[in-house]
């Protein structure tokens, strides 16, 4: 029986920042976030290491809660989105063959031919390796620039992402297997019979079809979910392939994971088709003594004002008309996004942080948990929280860029090879196969496309 190997996601943004706030001011970090040969060489180095994917998160504006400007969110340099990831992922598919690509599309914002039309494509030209990270958005300022007022609520977010969803099926699957002859010498380029109409009605969704991008290597895109909220868990039950999470602790991630496995299987699907993964941030040194110099180093980057202005964004409200040395369990909080609040809260209960505390905290990983040491260390901890069930692998995010990637890579990635932890190649086609290990899931995943 094969092993249970864990997944590496690599988290991405076209911009300055990952999750920890203070990376672009690092000596190290090579600010070439508006080059093409940048973004070429982390796919290289991520595909050399054998993750299975990448993929960027995006924000549709620029956030200016805090103190009703973006001028600290522009000023200090945090969670800007400066470009489309769409083409970055589609120059990043030209020069790999193997790693997964993740693009985040918001399904309030996008019609759903369109979204399955680009995807499509992109899974075409990428043989296969593309992967959805769907969100439903919970911001006004999103909403404003794509002409509302203010942001539906959520109960109306998620009945829509849901037909979204079925209607992007729909299209995807309005192309047969073998639908293309391309016959030259009997002028016979398509099989119409193998052509159908969407004809996909719904409460907020409506598409005809058919799809004018042929069936992909891998029928759809890899489905990828990180809704905390009670629908967000429901979604990701009856859609995710994975579920990218914040959680604090091992007991955390395991108590999360457990909750969603049986989720999934009461939706009707077997537990084992999602990976479920916590984000973590890798610091690694040559010595415990100089990994931990090295985290001191980069979290003393993280300016405490960005960190007020993040929180902010992520909880939707002016955080700045609150005192400074207010519990953050104590703000009365209504508005914004309750998943997003729910997870602060879980980090912030236990140590009983002060606002200005917590907010310096978020912005150096947004309460992922930090996993410092030798490579060796790492290894250990990252072996320790999977082989315990707490999770099926991880979403990696660097705190310098390109280094992050290049040191797990070169010094990490072997230990857990050595182990048998993780690949050493890919024996997949697909970025669904590469997931899946282990013959039944691969053919489950054949038959889901066919």
């Amino acid at each position: 029986m094969q092993k249970r190997q864990m997944r590496l996601v690599a988290f991405l943004k076209a911009g300055p920042t990952s999750h920890h706030h203070g990376m672009w001011r690092h000596p190290e970090t090579d600010n070439g976030f508006l080059e093409p040969d940048w973004y070429e060489h982390i796919a290289r180095v991520l595909e050399k290491g054998c993750f299975d994917g990448l993929f960027f998160a995006d924000v549709l504006g620029i956030y200016d809660y805090y103190n009703r400007s973006f001028a600290t969110m522009v000023g200090k340099g945090g969670a800007l989105s400066l470009l489309d990831p769409l083409p970055i992922l589609a120059m990043m598919a030209r020069v790999t063959r193997h790693i997964g690509l993740g693009a985040t599309l918001s399904t309030t914002f996008h019609n759903p031919y369109q979204i399955a039309r680009t995807l499509g494509t992109l899974d075409i030209l990428s043989k296969g390796r593309m992967a959805w990270n769907v969100v439903t958005s919970a911001s006004n300022l999103e909403a404003r620039n794509f002409g509302l007022e203010a942001i539906p609520g959520r109960e109306e977010r998620y009945g829509r992402a849901d037909e979204v969803l079925e209607a992007c099926m729909a299209l995807w699957q309005s192309w047969d297997e073998g639908a293309l002859v391309i016959d030259k010498e009997a002028g016979h380029f398509a099989d119409p019979g193998k052509l159908h109409y969407a004809d996909y009605r719904g409460e907020w969704v409506r598409t005809r079809g058919p799809l004018t991008v042929p069936r992909s290597p891998q029928g759809h895109p890899v489905i990828m979910q990180a809704g905390s909220s009670g629908p967000g868990k429901a979604f990701a039950a009856r859609w995710a392939e994975m579920i990218f999470t914040l959680q604090h602790t091992a007991q955390d991630m395991r108590r999360f994971r457990s909750e969603m496995r049986a989720a999934i299987e009461a939706a009707g699907r077997d537990p084992d088709d999602c990976a479920v993964l916590p984000s973590v941030d890798p610091i690694i040194g040559e010595t415990a003594s100089i990994a931990r110099e090295k985290q001191d180093f980069v979290n003393s980057l993280v300016d405490p004002e960005l960190g007020m202005a993040l929180m902010s964004s992520h909880i939707g409200t002016d955080l700045s008309r609150f005192p400074i040395d207010q519990p953050v369990v104590d703000l009365p909080l209504e508005e914004g996004s309750r998943g997003s609040f729910e997870v602060i809260l879980q980090g912030t209960k236990a140590k009983g942080l002060t606002l200005g505390e917590a907010a310096k905290r978020f912005a150096t990983s947004e309460l992922a948990p930090q996993i410092v040491g030798t490579p060796v260390q790492v290894a250990d901890q990252l072996e320790a929280m999977f082989t315990s069930e707490a999770c099926d692998g991880f979403i990696l995010t660097p705190t310098v860029s390109p280094g992050t990637w290049e040191q797990f890579s070169r010094a990490v990635v072997p230990i857990l090879q050595k182990r048998g932890l993780m690949r050493s190649s890919y024996e997949g086609a697909t970025l669904r196969e590469n997931l899946r290990a282990g013959a039944k899931l691969r053919e489950t995943a054949q038959g889901r496309a066919a």
